[in-house]
Parts: C-alpha cells; sequence; structure tokens
C-alpha cells in the first residue's frame, strides 16, 4: 500500500539494499573495524569536512540521546522549540538518558531565533537552576520548515557566546539542503553546528544514523556515550554500508529533490480548493493543511495520513523519494471527486 503518510514508510532505494547484500559476504571484524566502516566515515567526511567525526547508531531517537549526551552534563538544560521530535516523539528518551531538564518554547513555524532562546538564557552559575547548555534544533523542523544557513549561524553564535552547543536533527537533512540549495557542511558544521544526527532513513536508506561530532571535546566521550546507550551494533557493516551509497554521486540529494517536487505538486493540487488552507509554508516534502471535516473523511477513506491537529482538522501529507507521477495523478483525481467538481 502506497501512502502520503511518512517518508519512513518508503521502501529503500536500490543501491543502497545493493550495498547491504555486498556487505554480507564472508566475515568481517565486528563494532566497526570493518572496511564498509572505515569507507563510510572517509565518505562522511568528504561531505563534512576531515574534523567529522561519526559514530553510527541505530535510529534516530539513539542518536539525539546519545548527541546530547555527549554536550550535556545531567544539571544541565535543553532548550528546543515545544514541538521538537525529543519532545513530543521520543517518549522522554533524551531527557531520561541525559538527565537534563527539556525546556520547550512556542513557536508559529517550529523554528527558533536567537530572540526566542535569549530570554531562557539566565541563571548561569545558581546552583539552584538547571543550567543552560544546548540547544536542539530540527532541519527540516517538525512542522515542515527550513532553517537558513544565515538562521543557523544566528542562533550558533548566541550559543558559543554563552559556552553552549547547538545540536541539529538531520534527519530531513537532505531536503533542508535541497530547498536551500547549499551543501550540508555549509548548513552545519559551516553554520556553527556542533554536532549532528544525520542519517537517510526518510531518504531511501533502511535503518540506522550517524551522531557526527565537529568537536574535539565533543568527540572524547562519544564511542563511551554509545555504548551505554545501547547503539552500537555488533555488525556495524550492515548500518555504515548504507551511507556508501547514498552520499556516492549525489544520491542523497537526487532523492530528497524527487520528494521535495512531489510534495509541491500535491500543494498545487490542494491550491486549487479554497476550502483547503495551508496552516505552514510548503518547502520540503511535507504539507500541512486543514479541510472541512466532510471531504476530510472521504480522503481518509482513501489515503492513509496521519492529522496533526485533530481540533481544527489539520492534516499532514509528506512525500518519499520514491514516490511517482502516477501517485500525484491519482491523488489529484481523487481529490477532484471528493471536493465534488
Amino acid at each position: 500500500m502506497r501512502s502520503f503518510a511518512s517518508d519512513n514508510n518508503s521502501g529503500v532505494h536500490p543501491l543502497v539494499m545493493e550495498a547491504v547484500i555486498k556487505a554480507n559476504e564472508d566475515h568481517a571484524i565486528g563494532y566497526g573495524d570493518d572496511p564498509w566502516t572505515s569507507a563510510a566515515v572517509a565518505k562522511i567526511k568528504s561531505i563534512f569536512g576531515e574534523e567529522a567525526s561519526p559514530f553510527f547508531v541505530f535510529n534516530g531517537t539513539g542518536a539525539n540521546s546519545v548527541a546530547l549526551q555527549a554536550v550535556t552534563r545531567p544539571f544541565n538544560s535543553i532548550l528546543c522549540a515545544e514541538t521538537a521530535h525529543i519532545n513530543v516523539d521520543e517518549c522522554g528518551a533524551p531527557a531520561r538518558m541525559t538527565g537534563c531538564a527539556v525546556v520547550t518554547i512556542p513557536t508559529t513555524d517550529g523554528k527558533l531565533t536567537p530572540e526566542l532562546i535569549k530570554p531562557r538564557l539566565h541563571n548561569f552559575g545558581v546552583c539552584h537552576h538547571s543550567q543552560p547548555k544546548a540547544v536542539y534544533i530540527s532541519q527540516v523542523s517538525e512542522l515542515g520548515t527550513v532553517y537558513t544557513v544565515e538562521e543557523v549561524k544566528a542562533i550558533a553564535d548566541l550559543l558559543h557566546a554563552h559556552n553552549m552547543y547547538l545540536h541539529m536533527d538531520g534527519a530531513r537533512l537532505a531536503n533542508a539542503c535541497a530547498y536551500l540549495n547549499c551543501s550540508m557542511k555549509q548548513v552545519t558544521v559551516d553554520a556553527g553546528v556542533d554536532i549532528l544526527s544525520f542519517g537517510g532513513t526518510k531518504n531511501g536508506m533502511m535503518m540506522g544514523e550517524a551522531v557526527v561530532s565537529f568537536r574535539p571535546e565533543i568527540t572524547e566521550n562519544l564511542q563511551y556515550y554509545r555504548k551505554q546507550s545501547a547503539q552500537l551494533a555488533s555488525k556495524l557493516r550492515y548500518l555504515s554500508a548504507q551511507f556508501i551509497p547514498y552520499l556516492e554521486n549525489n544520491l542523497w540529494l537526487e532523492n530528497a529533490m524527487k520528494a521535495n517536487i512531489s510534495a509541491a505538486k500535491l500543494a498545487e493540487a490542494l491550491k486549487q480548493y479554497p476550502q483547503i488552507q495551508f496552516t505552514q509554508k510548503v518547502e520540503t516534502n511535507q504539507i500541512f493543511f486543514t479541510i472541512p471535516a466532510e471531504p476530510l473523511k472521504k480522503l481518509q477513506d482513501r489515503y492513509f495520513f496521519y492529522m496533526w491537529n485533530e481540533d481544527n482538522n489539520e492534516a499532514r501529507l509528506v512525500t518519499s523519494w520514491d514516490t511517482t507521477g502516477e501517485d500525484i495523478a491519482q491523488f489529484e483525481q481523487d481529490l477532484k471527486e471528493i471536493m465534488g467538481e
């Protein structure tokens, strides 16, 4: 069944699947001492620079938890948007595993700004209060919006002036770069990001992410945090091997552009009906919109997708790297019938 519910529902790109199959040859030393992991590390360094130090993990929640442990102590606090993935979609794992207070900040578009962060930067050195140490941002945000390079840099500059760290969750980093027409390095390490959760599960990979540190003092203990967090795979080659084709010949960018273009086409179809209102800008592969109850029910009868806000009939559609022209055409036809035209 094909749907617009999530890019997590899409399949694995054939080149990625082929890499996993090839990694299944013969024996290899476990826990990352294998040629596939070495090649994947080299690929990541070629993308982000020699200062990048990747540590492969199983999944996104694990990546975020390991990354945030590496930049905090239990008496610290982590600042994030109210809609942030670590706040609403990870069952409290980062808070539990870091021991930190998670301080949420309301936003209208899922994005933090220096102006929103500054009022939370107080009580430094006061033992009665959790000490602000890290800010978490998602690229793309949970509301489908994108941080520009300049916006990321402004946040990073503010944090570094307060001896704090910037952690970016790059689950959809490829989609953001496709929208911004920039490299992954430009919007991460060059913009001041200190540590990155980086993966392609939503963009053609099967599973696995990499926690990528850009600072030596963060890198120092990452291997231990990964192990303690149960995120070190014994047969690590099956995770790391996927990154090799993913980062070769700009496959990551090609897949992301396909997903973004498909979302733009879906958005054009939705725009034809004044009863449908967008609640966020369509910048990547996510579409947020409200629709009257009756056509919503009919649309749900034909497609599986998630409601974002039940109170006002706000829904979310997500396109994937493997969304086809036929998928879009069928949706357009079904929407036309549902809306009574």
